[in-house]
């Protein structure tokens, strides 16, 4: 079995809290058998997987392979197409680790994301715009420590996709089962 959930804001990527009062997978009614594949930050919104099957399991977590992931950041200022290009080149320095080369771009028009509860912070003399960037690593935080070197810190973060498969038609806390079709889309 592998799941597409919509993983809310403020939700732990498990099914036990790390401290009393914390937000987990526990919340949301899944099979007993499944654990999410990969994770998204408490902070970080968006598509997680989860599933039973060892070897999809493994699959999707061999670093070697390189399965893209798709990430909206709202980042604070407007990235210029240098700080962009330097997403793109990779190479950004992070604890010991230097990025590999990415997609990255303005998104045009912006996305009309609904708000997020708690509101993302709100700076009358700073603008913020949205950017895509597609990822084929994924160390911890990585795109918002990729964002804050470029001089652009992340606001908010939603991963939007796995391989070819989108989080579309999934609302924050929904999670389905994935069709065939749907597998076929990871890769």
């Amino acid at each position: 079995m592998l799941i597409a959930f919509h993983k809310p804001y403020g939700v732990l990527s498990q099914f036990t809290p790390d401290h009393p009062g914390q937000q987990t997978l526990a919340a949301f009614g899944f099979p007993k058998e499944v654990f999410p594949i990969g994770r998204l930050d408490q902070d970080s919104e968006g598509l997680l997987l989860l599933g039973n099957e060892p070897r999809q399991v493994a699959r999707l977590l061999e670093p070697n392979r390189g399965h893209p992931r798709t990430y909206h950041a709202q980042v604070e200022g407007l990235p210029a197409d240098d700080s962009l290009a330097q997403l793109v080149r990779g190479g950004i320095p992070l604890k010991g680790h230097r990025t590999l080369p990415c997609l990255a771009h303005r998104l045009d028009p912006q996305p009309d994301y609904p708000p997020r509860d708690p509101p993302v912070r709100f700076r009358k003399s700073v603008p913020d715009c949205w950017i895509e960037l597609t990822l084929t690593e994924g160390k911890n935080r990585q795109v918002r420590r990729m964002t804050a070197a470029v001089g652009h810190p992340t606001l908010r973060l939603i991963r939007v996709a796995i391989g070819k498969l989108p989080l579309d038609g999934l609302s924050p806390g929904t999670w389905r089962e994935l069709t065939r079709e749907d597998r076929a889309l990871l890769g």
